[in-house]
């Protein structure tokens, strides 16, 4: 028994697509799973509502227009609470194993640290998930079945990308608490847009994203809290014309924390979404081959 054994009624991930890719985009959403495991929930201490804490609600759903756009849409359907691919592949807390961690595993990170590494301890709000320590067999059945090849298909997308187009554009999509503030605490930003300040994509395309959320009306910070987390730092290469965004999104827009249900706003920050991806896919290839680089 393990992960393997955990996905045979539906797959770890799939990748939504309509035909053929007919834009230089890919978008990622890793954390937006919700299918957990009944062998997962029987280890945990967590009710099955609590467990979800971590989960980033809905944001494959408010993504789903990629595909029609003839972008690729990697979905997770394994739970962040399970898995985190938005980890180094050993970010592994040895206080939570029965034997010890392999000595390459990087036991001393700030993720690790808060219980949120790539099999993490705690869901969102510090709730640990299991009530004993787990064998490690357990953690790297994960990171064989599912963590390594989650990576390799979107590793392989973006090569893909970038061999028929030129480039690759990864949108790496997330969501954030409502109570996210920025600044000197009086702004509550709508999107977050992460681009590792300036490392994992050219500042142009940094500031197009900006600029086409903001001129929808939405209030969008850069970077602060959220500069992106593993995805976006080791895909993100703009000198191989691989360039790579987080995005957030505050959930009190579309959905009702406490519930989990979503809200009378989904369908019109769907609709913004649909358009959004429409204009950021739609930038000419000369105009973003001449980008420079962010640090030039």
């Amino acid at each position: 028994m393990g992960a393997q054994a955990d996905f045979t009624d539906i797959p770890a991930f799939q990748v939504q697509a309509a035909g053929e890719q007919r834009v230089p985009f890919v978008f990622n959403s890793p954390h937006s799973g919700r299918y957990y495991p009944p062998r997962f929930l029987a280890m945990s201490r967590l009710d099955a509502a609590s467990i979800r804490r971590s989960e980033d609600c809905y944001v494959d759903e408010l993504f789903a227009a990629a595909a029609s756009l003839g972008a690729p849409l990697l979905v997770a359907n394994f739970p962040r609470a399970y898995l985190d691919v938005n980890r180094e592949p050993w970010e592994l807390d040895p206080r939570m194993f029965r034997e010890p961690v392999p000595s390459f595993a990087n036991v001393r990170s700030p993720r690790v640290a808060g219980g949120l590494g790539t099999v993490p301890k705690l869901v969102g709000e510090g709730l640990d998930i299991y009530a004993a320590r787990l064998p490690l067999a357990e953690a790297l059945s994960r990171i064989e079945h599912i963590y390594k090849p989650y990576h390799a298909c979107l590793a392989g997308l973006l090569e893909r990308t970038r061999a028929t187009f030129g480039y690759a554009v990864l949108i790496d999509c997330h969501s954030m608490p409502a109570n996210v503030r920025v600044g000197d605490g009086s702004v509550r930003p709508d999107f977050i847009i992460g681009d590792r300040f300036g490392s994992s994509a050219a500042r142009a395309l940094t500031d197009h994203a900006v600029s086409l959320l903001s001129a929808r009306g939405y209030a969008v910070a850069c970077n602060k809290p959220y500069a992106g987390g593993f995805i976006t730092e080791h895909y993100g290469r703009p000198a191989d014309r691989l360039h790579a965004l987080q995005i957030e999104i505050n959930r009190g827009l579309y959905m009702n924390e406490r519930t989990l249900e979503r809200s009378s706003g989904f369908e019109a920050l769907a609709a913004d979404l649909a358009a959004f991806m429409r204009a950021l896919t739609s930038i000419p290839d000369p105009y973003f081959l001449a980008m420079p680089l962010a640090a030039e």
